[in-house]
C-alpha cells in the first residue's frame, strides 16, 4: 500500500510537471520529518519556502515534502534532475552515485570546530564544490551546503570507547559509502553498511553493536534505548547539499533567481543555528547525557584516532576516485586548516 500511494504521489507530480514550472512552484523533496523546531532539514526548508513566498509576492511558492513522500534521497536527486520535483537537500551518500567526489568531504577528523565548518563551506572551497557538482551533473543549480546536524558521534551496546583499542571486535553500521567503511575499519571497527530504516532494529537485535550518526539524530532516532555508550569523536562533518532543477531556474526573472540565493543562506543559517540549539538542549547532548554513558576524547586520543584514519581515506581516494576528486581534497584540506587555525586565533 505505501509503494502504491507513493507512486500515485510521484505519478500526480509528473503530471502536473510543466504547471509548476509554468506557475513557479517549487516542490521540495526530503527523507526527514517534518518538524521546522525538531529537524534541521525542515527547519532549513520552512525558512527557505517563507522567504520565496514573502520576497516574491507569491510569484514562486514552496510546497514541501518531508519523509520520503516522494522517494528515498536518492530518489530525490533524480527527481529534481529529471524537474519532477524543483529542490532537494540531499546527504552526502545519496549524491554519491551521482557525483562520486562528494566523498571527499568525509576526510575523517579534518574540523576542530563548527566555526570551521561555516568557514570552509560558505567560502572558496563550497563555491569550487558547488560549480563543480552543476559541471558534472548538467542540470542542477547548487543553492548551499545545509547542516544535517554537526559532528558525527559513535554509539555502541558493548563497551566505552577511548583509544583505538576499544573499537576492536565492535559492529559498526555506516552509510553505503566505501570511505566510511574504510574509516570504520581503520579505527579497528568491523564496518557494516545498513539502510537507514534497519538502524534502529539492527542494534536492537544485535545484527550491530553501534552507529555513527550526529547527536541530534541519535537523540531523534532513540538510540539511546537500545545503546549504553556514546563517543564524541567527532570524526565526519557531512552537510547537505541543496539543489534544484537549472530549467527550472533559468526560467525565473533575475530577481526571483536573487530571491531564492537569499532563501538559501538563511536556509543555511536556521539549519545550523538549530542543530546548535537541539545540541545544547534536552533533546541533544544534555539529554542524551541521563540516558547513555558518554565519552569524549583528550586531544591525544583524538589525535591517535586521526592518525589512523586519515591515510587509509587518503589512500581510498587516491585508488579509487579521479585526479579531480585529488584537486578537491586537496583544496579542502588547505581551506579546512586556515579555517581551523582562524577559528584558533579568535
Amino acid at each position: 500500500m505505501k509503494t502504491i500511494i507513493k507512486g500515485l504521489a510521484i505519478a500526480a507530480t509528473m503530471t502536473a510537471g510543466s504547471a509548476y514550472a509554468d506557475g513557479g512552484v517549487i516542490k521540495f523533496g526530503h527523507d526527514n520529518k517534518t518538524d521546522p523546531f525538531e529537524n534541521p532539514a525542515h527547519a532549513c526548508t520552512a525558512v527557505f519556502s517563507n522567504i520565496v513566498t514573502a520576497d516574491t509576492n507569491g510569484s514562486v511558492s514552496v510546497e514541501v515534502f518531508g519523509s520520503n513522500q516522494l522517494g528515498s534521497a536518492s530518489e530525490h536527486v533524480q527527481q529534481v534532475r529529471d524537474g519532477i520535483i524543483q529542490a532537494t537537500l540531499t546527504s552526502t551518500g545519496a549524491l554519491a552515485s551521482y557525483y562520486p567526489r562528494i566523498d571527499v568531504l568525509n576526510l575523517p577528523f579534518a574540523f576542530d570546530g563548527n566555526a570551521s565548518t561555516y568557514e570552509v563551506f560558505d567560502g572558496a572551497f563550497g563555491k569550487e564544490l558547488a560549480a563543480d557538482i552543476e559541471a558534472e551533473l548538467g542540470d542542477v543549480v547548487v543553492l548551499g551546503f545545509p547542516d544535517t546536524g554537526g559532528f558525527f558521534a559513535v554509539t555502541n551496546s558493548k563497551h566505552a570507547i577511548a583509544d583505538l583499542k576499544d573499537f576492536d571486535g565492535i559492529r559498526i553500521r555506516t552509510m553505503t559509502l566505501p570511505s566510511h567503511q574504510k574509516i570504520m575499519q581503520s579505527l579497528g571497527a568491523e564496518a557494516y553498511p545498513l539502510s537507514w530504516g534497519e538502524v534502529y532494529s539492527g542494534l536492537q537485535t544485535g545484527v550491530i553493536d553501534g552507529q555513527m550518526n550526529p547527536v541530534p539524530i541519535i537523540s531523534f532516532a532513540n538510540f539511546a534505548e537500545v545503546q549504553k555508550y556514546m563517543t564524541l569523536t567527532n570524526h565526519l562533518f557531512s552537510p547537505y547539499t541543496f539543489m534544484i532543477n537549472r530549467s527550472f531556474y533559468e526560467g525565473l526573472s533575475d530577481s526571483e533567481q536573487a530571491t531564492l540565493h537569499t532563501a538559501a543562506e538563511n536556509c543555511v543559517a536556521a539549519s545550523r543555528g538549530l542543530s546548535r540549539i537541539i545540541e545544547a538542549s534536552d533533546r541533544g547532548l544534555a539529554g542524551l547525557m541521563d540516558q547513555i554513558e558518554v565519552t569524549a576524547l583528550s586531544a591525544d586520543q583524538r589525535a591517535a584516532m586521526a592518525g589512523a584514519a586519515q591515510p587509509a581515506f587518503e589512500a581510498h581516494v587516491a585508488e579509487n576516485m579521479d585526479a579531480r576528486a585529488g584537486e578537491l581534497l586537496d583544496m579542502f584540506k588547505s581551506e579546512v586548516a586556515a579555517a581551523n587555525a582562524a577559528a584558533y586565533l579568535n
